[in-house]
């Protein structure tokens, strides 16, 4: 098969791998019908260290189940199905908690001997936890917004749900990735009554609104903060979710937020340290969010996307071929982009 392979930093190449095959009987072959680049992939992208190797990439996709393990009960072949962007076995005691990103059997796609899902097929470990089978076919448009359930609405669910996110809240989204409008979407969804989306790139931002942002704060730092605390008459909004992982952003989110009001962090961090310290205790500040665990969110939010009533697909801004792929990694991380789906 081909699959996209990362070899270091800005090194994407599309090569041949070998064809998946089931070698446990909690596998299962899934044969890829779209895939897409995620945000997360660009981190590596701009500073992986070279290897001879590679590291195979991808962790959201949806397809055709090929084949299975004697052990998988619960898929068959022929089945259309999803994945979260980590395969989870959903009934240890951390999935038994909603926590599938700490299955005691999971684990993270393109390592291990695991493929990425950025490639025309993908062996899944722990299937039967792992993929939900979708009620459309092959050809309904509803697949990028079902594909977005495989990690960026799941996301954006969690950072609004971790945040406490309620009928009436004042919520300050930072980040207008594809995290930070699915974010905007759950928070609607949640029933927010202002929801503020910090973001510089206009496009992004009118789809934020359309998602249904209500206001736009454009500048950064201590200028985006004081146009927070504007909008919201001084106080400082109820809940903020951090979706870029910048310790500016951390940053904000403290000077944004109101006393005894909730900081969800849902960006992968790139800082070991933050303002933890006595200003957070003395305002009673709550600090929560982490890695999401999508799979505990894909049935909850599934009926929504079935029925109309979001649509995160939208946030796919350019469609591309397999080959293609390594051009979007750059256009993604040149922000020309948002985030690119791969069709197979």
């Amino acid at each position: 098969m081909r699959a996209a392979v990362m070899y270091g930093a800005g090194d994407v190449r599309i090569e041949d791998r070998p064809d998946p095959k089931v070698q446990q009987p909690t596998d299962a072959v899934v044969r890829t019908v779209l895939s897409c680049v995620c945000g997360s992939d660009l981190w590596p992208y701009k500073a992986m260290p070279k290897t001879d190797t590679g590291r195979p990439m991808g962790h959201e996709f949806l397809g055709v189940v090929e084949e299975t393990g004697s052990g998988v009960t619960g898929i068959k072949r022929g089945d259309l199905v999803v994945t979260s962007f980590t395969y989870c076995d959903n009934t240890c005691d951390y999935c038994a908690k909603g926590l599938q990103s700490s299955c005691r059997r999971g684990g993270r796609y393109g390592i291990d001997g695991v493929d990425g899902g950025q490639g025309q097929a993908v062996r899944v470990p722990q299937a039967d936890g792992t993929l939900v089978k979708l009620p459309v076919g092959e050809g309904s448009p509803l697949l990028p917004s079902l594909l977005a359930l495989s990690d960026v609405m799941g996301t954006g669910h969690h950072g609004a749900t971790t945040a406490g996110v309620s009928r009436g809240d004042s919520v300050l989204v930072i980040g207008d990735g594809a995290v930070g409008l699915c974010t905007v979407i759950a928070a609607k969804r949640l029933g927010a009554e202002r929801i503020i989306l910090m973001g510089r790139h206009t496009d992004r931002t009118d789809l934020g609104r359309d998602f249904g942002a209500t206001d736009v704060v454009l500048e950064r730092g201590a200028e985006g903060v004081a146009r927070v605390r504007d909008l919201t008459a001084g106080v400082g909004v109820d809940r903020v979710i951090e979706a870029v992982g910048a310790r500016q952003g951390l940053d904000t989110a403290f000077a944004a937020v109101t006393d005894g009001g909730t900081i969800s962090r849902l960006g992968m961090p790139q800082y070991e340290e933050g303002p933890i310290g006595t200003s957070m205790i003395m305002r009673n500040i709550t600090l929560t969010g982490g890695v999401s665990p999508a799979r505990a969110y894909i049935e909850h939010l599934m009926p929504d996307v079935l029925d109309g009533t979001i649509r995160p697909g939208r946030v796919f801004d350019r469609t591309v071929s397999l080959d293609e792929v390594p051009g979007a990694y750059q256009d993604m991380a040149e922000r020309h982009v948002l985030k690119a789906l791969i069709t197979f």
